[in-house]
């Protein structure tokens, strides 16, 4: 995980709609910038739909959502229109900003060890500071969590 206090990456990636997008585009509001580890899993349409249904209080807040995966861009627009996600999906299937942001770790599964996403969230202040950090959040809590944590 990066230190809280430090600069956040930015990035250059495309969102479900093939268009790019940046960390910088959104400086002046908060950001939820949420890594998981693949579209359509259970705990991943958990977590998604968590998001979802308290997006309009992070709004409020002055906040936004972005959730990051090495996902296709097709399969994020599949996974957005499935469960009708408000928020961007960003595309990163060079690990650009999954390495940026220190989530691609070794993961070991049924006496396999194997390098993935760790679910991870940070919480960046409208300077593009990251203020918040969590690692291996459970994605049902997450969304709540996090909104707990916006002042």
């Amino acid at each position: 995980m990066l230190e809280v206090g430090t600069k956040a990456p930015n990035f250059s990636l495309k969102d479900e709609n093939g268009d790019v997008r940046t960390l910088d585009e959104f400086k002046g509001k908060k950001v939820i910038l949420y890594f998981y580890p693949k579209d359509s899993t259970p705990g991943c349409t958990n977590q998604a739909c968590g998001f979802r249904d308290l997006y309009p209080q992070f709004e409020e807040k002055g906040a936004v959502v972005l959730g990051v995966s090495k996902d296709s861009v097709e399969s994020h627009k599949r996974f957005k229109e499935k469960n009708s996600l408000p928020f961007t999906l960003i595309s990163d299937p060079d690990l650009e900003a999954i390495k940026a942001y220190d989530v691609w770790k070794e993961k070991k599964s049924g006496g396999k060890t194997t390098m993935g996403i760790v679910r991870s969230t940070y919480l960046i202040d409208e300077e593009g500071t990251i203020v918040k950090a969590f690692g291996k959040v459970k994605a049902k809590e997450n969304p709540q969590d996090m909104l707990g944590e916006i002042e």
